[in-house]
């Protein structure tokens, strides 16, 4: 069992289930619907399906935390059982970081949405945070890790970051060092840890964080105080695979392309042909549809998207374990 400040640890399936048994809680707090605008417009992504898939999986409390929007809410009936409401809101502050970062916010209302909007629209992330705090909203540090296509992110700025956030994230869509490296700040800076899904493709609930409480803001006070555990699972060649898939799936489950053409996996060339086959112009045309279909699913069956992904994922390694162990050796004290 958790002893204090920063005791997380990770569990497998089987020990997990056993706290279960006992009443510990579970969430996957980093899952979009289809209100994100990233995200496919289909049925299996509606707010509706994803909380009937979270409660048939097991988890206690539901968040859906779209791109800065709380669409999914007008949808969905909000005092259902273990529903909680989130949102996940871009903040490009050009000198306190420098990139932009992403941070989900949870038990808000849509006037307090409204208010952080306006914040981050300002680019005030001092502001942002002291808003939170000072309506005692609990938020997290997500994926610090990762950073928007096209952007030169401030390495130096991460752990910095990392110390103003009371949990930061382990996010199941990245590589294991990377995860690894997140891990290893939240310890030196005393910072709690979830670990989530971020799925864009329905796979809600593969990974999750595991603490006691009877309310959210109990489980999340005990996530920031180092009483909890996660579940995790890292990005492999295989899991890429198998979401690829599931894109092209929920693809041709459309039953209109309306609206699919901003959806993006974040891989290049493969988010070209992903909007190709969303084209309404493709589907005049059946057997060429058809054609592409199969084509769609023999590239991802190759691995070589998954494989050339990785490969992006890992080039900054080099670089950002190198600003990181500056940054904990100038910052001993921490320790």
């Amino acid at each position: 069992m958790p002893g204090g400040k920063n005791c997380f640890h990770i569990l497998s399936l089987e020990e997990a289930e056993e706290l279960k048994q006992q009443g510990w809680r579970t969430a996957d707090l980093h899952v979009h619907t289809f209100c994100s605008s990233d995200v496919l417009p289909a049925r299996p992504l509606h707010p509706e399906a994803l909380y009937r898939r979270a409660k048939a999986v097991g988890l206690n409390f539901i968040t859906f935390t779209d791109h800065d929007t709380m669409k999914a809410y007008e949808l969905l009936d909000r005092e259902r059982e273990g529903l909680v409401t989130g949102v996940e809101i871009r903040v490009h502050d050009p000198e306190m970081v420098g990139h932009t970062i992403h941070v989900n916010v949870y038990d808000l209302d849509f006037d307090q949405f409204k208010e952080l909007k306006e914040i981050a629209k300002a680019e005030d992330l001092n502001g942002f945070l002291a808003y939170l705090r000072r309506n005692d909203l609990p938020h997290i540090y997500n994926h610090p890790l990762w950073f928007e296509a096209g952007e030169r992110p401030n390495l130096a700025a991460v752990p910095k970051l990392a110390r103003l956030f009371p949990v930061l994230e382990y996010n199941m869509h990245r590589i294991d060092r990377k995860n690894q490296l997140v891990m290893e700040m939240a310890r030196k800076f005393n910072r709690g840890l979830v670990a989530a899904t971020d799925t864009h493709s329905g796979m809600v609930g593969k990974v999750y964080t595991i603490a006691k409480g009877e309310t959210f803001r109990e489980f999340f006070r005990n996530i920031k105080t180092g009483k909890s555990y996660i579940v995790v699972r890292d990005l492999t060649r295989e899991d890429l695979v198998e979401e690829i898939n599931a894109w092209i799936g929920l693809i041709f489950s459309l039953e209109t392309a309306a609206g699919a053409p901003d959806c993006s996996m974040g891989i290049g060339y493969l988010d070209k042909i992903i909007h190709a086959l969303t084209s309404e112009t493709l589907r005049d045309f059946p057997r060429l549809y058809s054609y592409a279909m199969r084509l769609a699913y023999r590239l991802s069956n190759s691995g070589l998207p998954a494989t050339l992904y990785l490969r992006s994922e890992r080039s900054m390694l080099p670089e950002i374990e190198k600003q990181l162990s500056l940054i904990f050796r100038e910052n001993a004290l921490y320790d």
